[in-house]
């Protein structure tokens, strides 16, 4: 299925310098914010108790974290969740006190400050250990798939595209941490886990490519590998190009109509994929060029039965 007609190769690979300073800026501006701002994260990773109240009227946030400060609970976190009248309250650890008590405690501060009867909508709590155990075990869980990645591209096609592969990747997974760092967005489970999506949608694209390439290599026998790059990219631009609208549609919709509770979920993954569709046209396949990738890299060598010359001169 053909959307994109071209007649013409895209010179993809001639934009690599302007594509390697673009995706260094980019890379350098997320360490950066990751280590002065670092990252929102959420209960499940820092230990605490949200609250989710459901109020009469439309909320004053403003007023509502003055009257939490005022009472005690000055690492209040008070935002809307959903609508005006739907608020979240995060809080921080406090030993021996259960949630069920903190919770009431709370709305009968709401009730009283607002005059408003406040609806209590839902209780979470996250202890610290446990919120530890799944900030290391997530962190492993990404290096892990890297780590998976690398062996399986280098055995299915060579080990300059495995690194290139891998580089990809941990570009797709540096841009969209700095995305929810410089936004300050709450990184939670559901965030991690559209990270590893991110990553299985980016491999799924740069293996397609990587198989085009390789598959080019074998055919063109002349040509260089920049050109043999570009031809490969450009047959499969349609498919790239039919594949992420697709997606981003999906993604559209979970991000408008999916409600608070996917929010973050959804902002990762509609990141990701234009991260992922970009890094899978450039950085895999300019990594693979930068490392000198050839023909005789990925043409299988010919090898002559022993006596086979013997055999040829034989009348």
């Amino acid at each position: 299925m053909e959307i994109l007609r071209l007649k013409n190769t895209v010179k993809f690979m001639s934009y690599r310098k302007i594509a390697m300073v673009f995706s260094a800026l980019l890379m350098i501006a997320s360490v950066v914010s990751l280590s002065t701002n670092k990252l929102n994260f959420g209960l499940d990773f820092t230990g605490g108790t949200l609250i989710e109240v459901g109020f009469q009227e439309a909320a004053n946030l403003e007023k509502l974290r003055q009257v939490m400060s005022s009472n005690g609970f000055d690492d209040a976190k008070v935002q809307f969740y959903g609508s005006s009248r739907d608020v979240v309250i995060r809080l921080g650890l406090r030993e021996d006190v259960k949630a069920e008590m903190l919770g009431n405690e709370v709305l009968d501060i709401l009730q009283n400050s607002t005059g408003q009867t406040v609806d209590m909508r839902r209780i979470e709590f996250v202890g610290a250990s446990v919120g530890d155990e799944l900030a290391e075990q997530g962190g492993l869980a990404m290096l892990t798939a890297l780590i998976c990645i690398l062996i399986y591209v280098a055995f299915r096609f060579e080990w300059r595209f495995a690194v290139g592969s891998v580089v990809a990747l941990f570009h797709d997974v540096l841009l969209t941490l700095g995305l929810f760092s410089v936004l300050q967005l709450e990184f939670d489970l559901t965030v991690l886990a559209a990270i590893l999506a991110v990553i299985g949608y980016s491999l799924n694209d740069t293996i397609v490519v990587s198989d085009r390439i390789r598959e080019n290599f074998r055919k063109i026998r002349e040509g260089e590998a920049e050109e043999i790059i570009n031809i490969s990219l450009t047959q499969t631009l349609s498919r790239t190009f039919i594949t992420s609208i697709t997606t981003l549609l999906v993604l559209a919709a979970l991000f408008f109509q999916g409600g608070a509770l996917i929010h973050g979920f959804a902002t990762a993954l509609l990141f990701g994929v234009f991260v992922g569709t970009y890094s899978s046209i450039y950085v895999a396949s300019l990594v693979a060029l930068a490392l000198g990738i050839s023909k005789e890299d990925l043409i299988p060598e010919v090898i002559e039965k022993e006596g086979a010359d013997q055999e040829a001169m034989m009348p």
